[in-house]
C-alpha cells in the first residue's frame, strides 16, 4: 500500500526525490500540472527511475546494538526459554526479562554489589536456594552485567532519540493510525520529514532549508483544505505559526508542554556530556578528545526543541514568557578546517557564538542558578552586533521557499559526484578525519 510504504520513511532516512516518487500516485490528478511537473522534477532522480540505481548513504538511521547476545546467554546460563521470541532491541524489553529472572536467584533489580548483595551460605538456605556457592556466583554475574548492559542501551537509546528529534522533530512518534487519516497531510509530513533528515555538507555556505518548492506546493495543497487538514500532525513536524493558527488551545497547549518536557531532559543530558568534554565555548572549534558527534546531535535537538517551543509562546500569545524565561541557542562544535576555510574566505567568527558564550548555559537556566530573560538574551545581541529577532534569538524565525536541489552523494560531508565512487572512498576512509588507508580487495 502506497500510504504505509509512505510512514515508513518517517522513521528511514530516504532521499526526498524517493519519497516525492512515492507522493505521485498518492496525490493522483489532484495536483495542476505546474505542481505536477515540480514533483515529477524531483522523482526523476529517485533511485527507481536513475541508471545506478543506489546510493552509497544509509537510508536509515542507524539505532543502539541491542542485548540480544547478552541475553542469549544469560538464557543458556539459566537454562530457560525465550518462549514470547523476544528480541531484546529496547531498554524495556531487557529490563523485563531481568526483572523476570532476577527472582529466581533471589536477586533485587538494581542491586549490584558484590560484597553486600550477594547471598551467603545461609542466606541461600534461608531463601530456598539448593546452588552451590560457585553456580550462585555465576548466575549473580550474569545478571549483574546484563544490567549493566542495559545501562549501556539506554543511555544510547537517549542517543537516538535526541539524534532523530534533531532532524525532524517527533515526526517518528507519528502512529500509522493518524498519519492515513488525511492523504495530503501525510505527503507533506512525509517528503518535509525526508528535507528535514538531509544530511549536512561539507560547506562555509550554510546548509539546505527543508522547506523547498516541492514542500510548499504540499503544503498550499494542506491549505486549500482549511480546517479538513490534519493540522495537529503537521504540528508534529512543522509547528510554523500558520499550522499552529489552525490548532485549538489544548492541542496548542498539550505540544507546548511535550517540548518544554524534552527542553528539560535535553538540558539534563546536555550537562552530562558538557561536564565529561572541555569545549573551547568562547570559538567552539572541535579539538582532539571532545565527544563532537553527541554534542552535536543533541545541541540540534535542543535548537529544534527550542525554536517550536518559541512558535508555540508566540501563537498563544505568551511571549511575556520570555521576560522571565528566555532559553539561549546552542552552537555545534566546528571542524578546525571548516574554521579556517572560513577565515580564508575572509568570514570572522559567527557573532551568534559570541552570544552563546555570554548566556547561561540551559542546564543553569533549568537548574535555577542562573537567570536568562528576554532582556539578557537582547544584551547579548546588541553586543554582537546582531539582530535578535531575524537571528530568532527571542522570536519565531522566519523562512521562505528554497528552490529544489537533488540530494548530493557525500562521504563524511564531502560531496562525491558518483554512488559507486562514494562507496570506494568510504571503505578507504577518505574525507574521514583519519589517515586514508588501503583495503585489500576481498578474495573471490
Amino acid at each position: 500500500m502506497a500510504l504505509e510504504r509512505l510512514y515508513r520513511t518517517l522513521k528511514q532516512r530516504k532521499r526526498p526525490e524517493d519519497v516525492a516518487e512515492m507522493i505521485l500516485p498518492v496525490l493522483g490528478e489532484s495536483l495542476s500540472a505546474a505542481d505536477r511537473g515540480k514533483l515529477e522534477k524531483a522523482a526523476k532522480g529517485s533511485l527507481k527511475n536513475i541508471v545506478l540505481g543506489y546510493t552509497s548513504m544509509l537510508q536509515e538511521f542507524v539505532g543502539p546494538i541491542g542485548a540480544a547476545k547478552q541475553v542469549r546467554k544469560a538464557i543458556e546460563i539459566f537454562e530457560i526459554e525465550n518462549a514470547d521470541g523476544t528480541a531484546f532491541d529496547n531498554p524495556a524489553e531487557v529490563e523485563g526479562f531481568i526483572k523476570r529472572i532476577g527472582p529466581t536467584i533471589n536477586k533485587e533489580f538494581g542491586r549490584n554489589s558484590y560484597r553486600a548483595d550477594r547471598l551467603n551460605r545461609e542466606k541461600r538456605k534461608a531463601a530456598g536456594l539448593d546452588l552451590s556457592r560457585r553456580k550462585y556466583n555465576k548466575f549473580f554475574r550474569v545478571l549483574r552485567h546484563l544490567e549493566k548492559k542495559l545501562d549501556r542501551l539506554t543511555a544510547e537509546y537517549k542517543k537516538f532519540e535526541f539524534q532523530q528529534i534533531g532532524k525532524h522533530g517527533f515526526a517518528h512518534h507519528i502512529g500509522f493510525d493518524e498519519f492515513s487519516r488525511d492523504v495530503y497531510a501525510a505527503c507533506f509530513v512525509a517528503y518535509y520529514t525526508a528535507r528535514c533528515n538531509l544530511r549536512s555538507e561539507f560547506t562555509i555556505d550554510g546548509q539546505q532549508r527543508p522547506f523547498d518548492e516541492i514542500a510548499d506546493v504540499l503544503f498550499r495543497k494542506c491549505l486549500e483544505r482549511d480546517r479538513e487538514t490534519n493540522w495537529p500532525m503537521i504540528a508534529q513536524v512543522y509547528p510554523n505559526q500558520r499550522v499552529l493558527n489552525f490548532l485549538s488551545g489544548a492541542e496548542k497547549g498539550g505540544l507546548l508542554g511535550k517540548w518544554t518536557s524534552l527542553l528539560q531532559d535535553l538540558a539534563v543530558f546536555l550537562k552530562e556530556i558538557w561536564d565529561a568534554n572541555t569545549f573551547r565555548r568562547d570559538s567552539m572549534v572541535v579539538k582532539r578528545g571532545d565527544d563532537s558527534s553527541t554534542w552535536n546531535n543533541t545541541a540540534a535537538a535542543w535548537n529544534k526543541a527550542r525554536d517550536n517551543w518559541m512558535n508555540l509562546i508566540y501563537a498563544m500569545g505568551a511571549d511575556f514568557v520570555l521576560d522571565e524565561m528566555c532559553f539561549g541557542k546552542l552552537m555545534r562544535l566546528m571542524a578546525a578546517d571548516v574554521v579556517a576555510w572560513h577565515r580564508s574566505a575572509g568570514n570572522t567568527l559567527d557573532p551568534n557564538t559570541l552570544v552563546w558564550s555570554e548566556l547561561p548555559l540551559p542546564w543553569e537556566v533549568f537548574g535555577g542558578t542562573r537567570i536568562c530573560t528576554k532582556e539578557t538574551v537582547l544584551e547579548a545581541c546588541r553586543k554582537a552586533g546582531l539582530d535578535a529577532e531575524k537571528s530568532g534569538w527571542i522570536a519565531p524565525r522566519p523562512h521562505g521557499v528554497v528552490e529544489f536541489r537533488p540530494t548530493p552523494e557525500l562521504v563524511h560531508g564531502v560531496t562525491v559526484s558518483n554512488p559507486f565512487l562514494a562507496t570506494v572512498l568510504k571503505k578507504h576512509k577518505y574525507f574521514s578525519g583519519k589517515n586514508a588507508v588501503r583495503v585489500p580487495p576481498e578474495n573471490n
